[in-house]
């Protein structure tokens, strides 16, 4: 499939630019691929789909808050840098994405806060925005993350294009998260509340959960219009036993496994046994899925409705199918659905 089959027009207002009052109170467009059926519902309605023995299957990354701003030496220029993962915790080293990158040279100095409490300088260039960086810190390692933390703001898609507010803090991610890794909050989670959660447990629907710590390559614009030339960033991937088991055991006895978001769904395809069962997986995944694509573990999606030409897009359209899925992202459209991040929520039976 080429690049342009994944244009479609969105009209801006439809870029929801603040999450839903409640979490689990965004509309939910439910898909049934089998017979191209269409619903429109709310996310809490999401129990009526699933039964007692099914599982489904989150992303727990956190969050943290990769975007800071730092002054350029001499010139004081305004420098945005994306933290996008330690390359060496001892020695302080990041990889980051700065901007504007022209001005950003081998050797420069960048310093963050009012009063300069932290010090960065540029010692290598990864791309053609991406920069590694040796923080320039006397204290613990600790510490540092706790400067980290105070210095940066939660990284909101640019998308987005209010300031960052202090709700967003924690409704730009998910009631699961636990480990901290992420640039991006695995946005189809954050749908679940914690009194959905119990109302699924109380029917008997299994939770499981694996961690896949999304970097920007998630997001990374495809520059060909050959997607078999499309190469996608490595990002950290576990899968635990106890997640491998339940998914398996599932299958086996024949109850659904859903995939809340696509990078579950990414997941399970980069840890597949040659007899189709899932594997736990501590590594580094670079897969890049689009149609035509045969999954072999999950049998549902949960996910939000994404960007024209997004690998994110690209990948639903593989599970659900190509026509019905634009099909469906027509009616969102005509429907008045949020869309994005914060938007509202999709569910693909197949």
């Amino acid at each position: 499939m080429k690049l342009g089959q994944f244009r479609y027009k969105l009209p801006q207002e439809l870029i929801a630019q603040y999450p839903a009052k409640h979490r689990d109170e965004s509309r939910l467009m439910v898909v049934h691929k089998k017979t191209g059926k269409i619903e429109h519902r709310m996310f809490k309605d999401i129990l009526d789909y699933f039964d007692e023995g099914d599982v489904m299957v989150n992303n727990n990354t956190r969050v943290f808050p990769a975007r800071m701003y730092g002054n350029k030496e001499k010139t004081g220029s305004i420098i945005e840098v994306f933290m996008l993962r330690e390359l060496n915790a001892q020695s302080l080293l990041w990889d980051t994405v700065v901007d504007p990158a022209r001005k950003i040279r081998i050797g420069n100095k960048l310093y963050f806060g009012k009063n300069d409490e932290l010090v960065a300088e540029v010692i290598d260039n990864t791309t053609s925005r991406g920069r590694t960086l040796r923080f320039l810190f006397d204290g613990t390692h600790e510490e540092f993350k706790k400067l980290i933390y105070e210095l940066g703001e939660t990284p909101l898609p640019k998308y987005i294009t209010r300031p960052v507010e202090p709700e967003d803090e924690f409704r730009y991610q998910t009631i699961y998260a636990k480990h901290e890794g992420a640039v991006a909050a695995p946005t189809a989670g954050l749908h679940f509340s914690r009194e959905l959660s119990k109302r699924l447990e109380i029917k008997g629907i299994n939770m499981a959960e694996l961690t896949l710590h999304i970097g920007l390559g998630t997001f990374r614009t495809v520059e060909v219009e050959d997607l078999t030339k499309h190469k996608t960033d490595s990002e950290q991937l576990i899968i635990p036993g106890v997640t491998a088991d339940m998914v398996n055991e599932a299958k086996a006895n024949g109850r659904r496994v859903c995939a809340v978001g696509t990078t579950v769904l990414r997941a399970f395809e980069s840890s597949v046994s040659t007899s189709n069962h899932l594997k736990p997986f501590d590594g580094w995944s670079s897969k890049f899925i689009f149609p035509p694509y045969d999954f072999q573990i999950a049998d549902s999606l949960i996910t939000n409705f994404h960007e024209p030409e997004s690998v994110l897009l690209m990948m639903t359209t593989a599970f659900g199918g190509y026509d019905l899925i634009m099909e469906a992202y027509q009616q969102a459209i005509k429907e008045k659905y949020r869309f994005f991040c914060y938007g509202d929520a999709l569910l693909v039976l197949t």
